[in-house]
């Protein structure tokens, strides 16, 4: 016999937190962007609902530039869990390309030449200014 496991209940609120916070956004800011009759306050108590009324929900996924689904689905547990199971004991999260698919010599004479002919433009139109210049002052 299978014992039911519980689902787990998403909270929506904090998961609004979560996007807000990572899109660097503060709460006044996010009341701004709702309208007139929201305030920093009422983001707040927002955040501390489990479940959002429909019309809330489309507005702030709307503001906030993501689907209402990647507010109502979001569990931080299971997200986590993913990562930590993606890497095995050997893995690491940083290498280095010794051989890379560039020549990096390329790239700096890439750089110098775009550089210089940056510096030329500039010259030239200095040069132009000088002319204009002379133009009125002659008149």
């Amino acid at each position: 016999m299978e014992m039911a496991v519980p689902s787990k209940r998403i909270h929506q609120g904090r998961n609004i937190k979560r996007f807000r916070e990572m899109l660097g956004i503060k709460q006044e800011a996010l009341a701004y962007e709702l309208g007139e009759d929201w305030n920093q306050q009422k983001v707040s108590l927002l955040e501390q609902k489990e479940v959002l009324e429909p019309e809330v929900l489309y507005m702030v996924a709307k503001v906030l530039k993501m689907p209402e689904a990647a507010i109502q689905n979001f569990d931080e547990e299971q997200a986590v869990n993913i990562i930590a199971n993606t890497f095995e004991s050997g893995s690491i999260g940083y290498q280095q390309n010794y051989h890379p698919v560039f020549n990096p010599l390329d790239t700096i004479v890439r750089l110098h030449d775009e550089k210089i002919a940056l510096y030329e433009r500039m010259l030239q139109e200095k040069e132009d200014m000088i002319r204009r210049l002379e133009k009125l002052l002659k008149k």
